[in-house]
């Protein structure tokens, strides 16, 4: 079993940055997966990045090149550290861990076992 905690949304101007982190205990979570997800209102929960654990990642188009994800295994936690944000960066961004092995397209939602209670970013123009 394995809880996850984000931390770290806030409302941003556009063009602005902000680190989300995304704090796991239980067993250890360096033999997961880890992924960040989406949810902007009325639309589907979707992929932003993943990072297997052999360390292949995935982003997702729209944030290629703004968005980068990291690990700390001491702390047990994983970061978002996303720049330039837009206004439609907005949403809840959620957290998840697997024992996922690498495929693309990447796990979809509901393949992921565990999850946090996600976290709000708001983009201002």
């Amino acid at each position: 079993q394995v809880q996850l905690a984000e931390s770290g949304g806030r409302l941003v101007q556009d063009g602005g940055s902000l680190r989300l982190s995304c704090a796991a205990n239980g067993r250890t979570f360096d033999t997961y997966a880890m992924g960040w997800f989406r949810q902007a209102p009325g639309k589907d929960r979707d992929v932003v990045v993943v990072r297997w654990t052999g360390g292949i990642i995935y982003y997702a188009d729209s944030v290629k090149g703004r968005f980068t994800i990291s690990r700390d295994n001491a702390k047990s936690t994983v970061y978002l550290q996303m720049n330039s944000l837009k206004p439609e960066d907005t949403a809840v961004y959620y957290c998840a861990a697997g024992p996922l092995m690498y495929r693309t397209p990447p796990p979809k939602d509901h393949q992921w076992p565990y999850w946090g209670q996600g976290t709000q970013v708001t983009v201002s123009s």
